[in-house]
Formats: structure tokens, C-alpha cells, sequence
């Protein structure tokens, strides 16, 4: 590895009895193969079933994972909580379904020694997901670039890494739901950070866990106002 800095690995977790357990025996296997220092950091925000009680199990066998509960549903929020805990500068988040092969984390911690984000993109590389889901995604995509003039290919939350030093300063203004990524990477093209995307292989044919409907609406809907608070500073 070209650095001897350590690694975060954050995971949001909402509801994910089923898998908690056996992905996360698979993420520390690999990780422990990278040898160099880690750290996962688990963070369920509104989970209502067993997550919890296998997410503190977790962290009680093994030093290296970490669990915290917010009893609110945000991925936001805990995106934000996740980021002040943080042991190291480096981070990375995945989803606990691990649908965005491991290579990609590697890759992004080698690259975080030069850049200040790292953006994984299923459009560049391979995916196998529902045609409706990448519709969705395809429109927001170009429409995000359209209206904020940011020229990358994905704003899901996993396959994403960042500088904590860098991310830190944009917690305050970013949105407690899913619409955090596309707020940071407008941030940091604004303030000519480096940043740069990668392709990566996706998998993932599970049922989304967002009403498509209302999650659609969400994110067109915050795009728009992010646009107009934009032509607003600008005018």
C-alpha cells in the first residue's frame, strides 16, 4: 500500500438483521488480508428489528468494529455522526449489503493519499440492478450536471471515500437524508478540491429499501433547491 495511514470503513445500517452478521465477517476477512490498520464503524439510524442487537455483539467481540443507534431514520445523520467518530483521515463507506465489490476499497484508500474524494461509479464500470433503479439514477445524473455544472456519474452513498479533514467542514450543511453526497461533491468542485471517480463493480438486485415514489421526489426535489440556492449566491 502506498500509505501507512489507517482506514474507516463506515456503514449505514438500517434494518439488516439478515445480513449484519455474515457481511460483516466477509468485510473483516478482506480488510485483515489489506494489513494495514482499520476500523468499521456501524451506524444504524432508525433499525427496528435485531440489527442493533447484532451490531453490538459485533462490536463487543471485535475491537476493530464500532456500533452506535440513532433512533431516527437518516442516512444523513449518521453519515455525520460516522465522520466525527472517525479514527482515521481516511474513510470509506460501503453498504452492508456489500452489492459494490471490495476491490474498490484498496483502491480508493491508495488513491485518498492524492485526492480529496473518491467517487466510485457504477454508470462508468459494471452493474447488474433493477432497469427502473438505473433509469432513476441515469436521469438524476444528468440532470445534477445540468443544473451544477459537477461532472461525475454517481451519488449513491456506497463506493464513496473521503478526507476527513476536507468532509468535516461540510457536515454542518449537508442534508439527514440521502441527498448528502450530491451536497458534498457540489461543495468541494465549488471550492476546487481533488477529486476524482473510478469505475466499480455493483451487484445488487435486492429490493430497494426506498419508496422509489417518494425518494424520487425527495432528490429532484433538493436538487432544484440546491440549484436555486446556487443562481441566488451567484445573482
Amino acid at each position: 500500500m502506498p500509505s501507512n495511514a489507517g482506514l474507516t470503513i463506515f456503514i449505514p445500517v438500517f434494518n439488516e438483521e439478515s445480513l449484519i452478521v455474515r457481511n460483516m465477517e466477509e468485510l473483516v476477512g478482506f480488510l485483515d488480508r489489506l494489513e494495514i490498520p482499520y476500523e468499521i464503524i456501524l451506524g444504524s439510524n432508525g433499525s427496528t428489528d435485531d440489527t442493533v442487537r447484532h451490531g453490538k455483539a459485533l462490536a463487543d467481540r471485535n475491537h476493530e468494529i464500532h456500533f452506535f443507534h440513532l433512533d431516527r431514520k437518516g442516512v444523513g445523520t449518521a453519515f455525520r455522526e460516522g465522520v466525527k467518530r472517525a479514527a482515521f483521515d481516511r474513510i470509506i463507506t460501503v453498504d452492508m449489503d456489500l452489492s459494490i465489490r471490495l476491490d474498490f476499497i484498496p483502491k480508493a484508500f491508495a488513491l485518498l493519499d492524492r485526492y480529496d474524494m473518491v467517487i466510485g461509479s457504477k454508470t462508468t464500470g459494471t452493474q447488474k440492478r433493477p432497469w427502473m433503479r438505473k433509469t432513476a439514477s441515469e436521469s438524476f445524473i444528468a440532470l445534477a450536471r445540468l443544473l451544477l455544472n459537477i461532472n461525475f456519474h454517481d451519488y449513491s452513498i456506497a463506493a464513496k471515500g473521503y478526507r476527513k479533514e476536507v468532509v468535516s467542514k461540510y457536515l454542518p450543511f449537508i442534508d439527514d437524508k440521502t441527498f448528502y453526497v450530491v451536497e458534498l461533491v457540489y461543495r468541494a468542485c465549488r471550492e476546487k478540491k481533488r477529486l476524482i471517480e473510478v469505475p466499480v463493480t455493483c451487484v445488487d438486485m435486492r429490493e430497494s429499501r426506498f419508496n422509489l415514489i417518494h425518494e424520487g421526489c425527495y432528490k429532484f426535489g433538493n436538487l432544484f433547491l440546491l440549484w436555486f440556492s446556487k443562481t441566488i449566491l451567484r445573482s
